[in-house]
């Protein structure tokens, strides 16, 4: 494995948080936010402004100088700076500033190569760490050779710089094709779920919006969730039980930022397919950000990057703060666009779980079933997806059932049965026979 130095966490670093006019504005609390979640011992924070990025320092001169002296002051060991950077100028900051210098690229990366857990994570990682550093090769990088040793390996007037270069090159298509082995695995499992017709449910967001909270009281599940950027990177799936509709598989996936590089996006595409391959997306929003509607934003411009095109339904989360009430929002009387919920409290989950059935099924509306003593299977199928709202016996021994369910969901469930649309729905099996009436909500 190639040997990168990597941020340890705990070192004196100095923020510059830089406004560029004809760049994309940052937020500088989310810029600190990452900082810290990547262990820096933050001392001082500068900030700068510019109309337009200095070629030689992104920064001026003058502003340079300026730094140079608080890092000798402070006895700063890495300056971060909020922006992407060249590898001219990150080799000038560091000549300047005599310390090492990262931009938002890398202190993303760092973040990342800290949450990796599984080894599709860490490959993935790996391949994004590999194609930030294939531009930044400046001479100096002599441990990538003990990968394979040195003797015999340089060709005639072969550099180290040279050298470097092609054991990158070698060690990004290994992943690359360890990465190919992985989507191909996970094409087969999606494959299988089509088949035996599981839908899939991913959640996806800005990162700390709360989706590991909400994915672990849907799935009852123990992923890790924290209050901080990238708490979890790694892909997580589920497979449940769902109210009204059976079967499904819940998908946790890495959170985004504003400004993901496109090296970063393409690095974790993996991942993101879960997103491509889903039958609904859960768009999970912190409510209670002051910079909500830009989140939602950064999320929708990635989504359409890698060419999403699958239904969305927006869940609104931490209402505990924002003091939103707990509700479902209607685009259409039977098209859940919005709903309101708190993962923290546990406020409006039930509300979620209609919204996502009501997403994959159709209008839920309310059946009265009288079943004779040899429909046990179908009593049992209708319980199983929790959808009895009363049961009780008639005078001729009748098991009357009032069920709240998708007309799409019960049609199904009785035709796998072998059953008589018209034997246990009597005059209502007609409205299985024609489009259903509009829906009032």
């Amino acid at each position: 494995m190639v040997s990168i130095e990597q941020h340890q966490g705990g070192e004196n670093t100095l923020l510059v948080n830089v406004s560029v006019q004809l760049l994309d504005d940052l937020d500088a609390e989310e810029f600190q936010l990452l900082a810290k979640s990547a262990g820096a011992n933050i001392q001082e924070i500068i900030p700068a402004q510019r109309i337009k990025p200095d070629p030689k320092f992104f920064i001026g001169s003058g502003k340079a100088e300026e730094i140079a002296l608080r890092v000798e002051e402070l006895e700063i060991e890495l300056v971060i700076f909020n922006h992407a950077l060249s590898p001219a100028q990150k080799r000038n900051l560091e000549k300047i500033l005599k310390c090492r210098v990262i931009d938002r690229t890398g202190l993303i990366l760092d973040i990342f190569a800290q949450r990796a857990r599984t080894h599709e994570g860490k490959l993935q990682v790996e391949l994004a760490q590999l194609e930030y550093l294939s531009t930044r090769l400046v001479g100096g990088w002599t441990n990538l050779s003990r990968q394979k040793g040195g003797i015999g390996l340089r060709g005639p007037g072969e550099s180290q710089l040279e050298t470097d270069r092609r054991l990158l090159r070698v060690r990004m298509g290994q992943l690359k094709t360890k990465l190919e082995k992985v989507r191909q695995t996970r094409i087969q499992g999606r494959a299988a779920r089509k088949k035996a017709d599981i839908p899939t449910v991913s959640l996806v967001g800005y990162t700390n919006a709360g989706k590991s909270s909400l994915f672990n009281i849907l799935a009852r599940s123990d992923v890790y969730a924290a209050d901080q950027l990238f708490a979890t990177l790694d892909p997580t799936l589920r497979r449940l039980n769902w109210d009204g509709i059976g079967t499904l598989v819940l998908a946790d996936t890495v959170g985004f930022v504003r400004n993901l590089s496109h090296s970063l996006v393409e690095s974790f595409k993996a991942t993101l397919e879960e997103t491509l391959e889903a039958t609904l997306l859960l768009h999970v929003i912190d409510s209670s950000s002051p910079d909500m509607l830009e989140q939602i934003d950064a999320v929708e411009k990635v989504l359409n990057e890698i060419g999403v095109d699958v239904p969305i339904l927006r869940v609104y989360n931490k209402i505990d703060c924002s003091g939103e009430a707990d509700k479902i929002i209607y685009a259409a009387p039977d098209v859940p666009d919005r709903v309101y919920v708190s993962a923290h409290t546990g406020q409006g989950l039930p509300l979620l779980r209609q919204a996502v059935q009501e997403s994959l099924m159709g209008q839920i509306q309310s059946f009265t079933l009288q079943l004779k003593p040899i429909y046990g299977k179908l009593r049992t199928q209708l319980y199983n997806l929790n959808v009895i709202q009363s049961e009780q016996y008639d005078d001729e021994g009748n098991l009357v059932l009032e069920i709240m369910i998708a007309p799409h969901k019960l049609k199904e469930i009785i035709q796998k049965l072998n059953l008589s649309l018209d034997e246990i729905l009597g005059e209502r099996a007609s409205q299985f026979k024609r489009p259903l009436e509009p829906f009032e909500i």
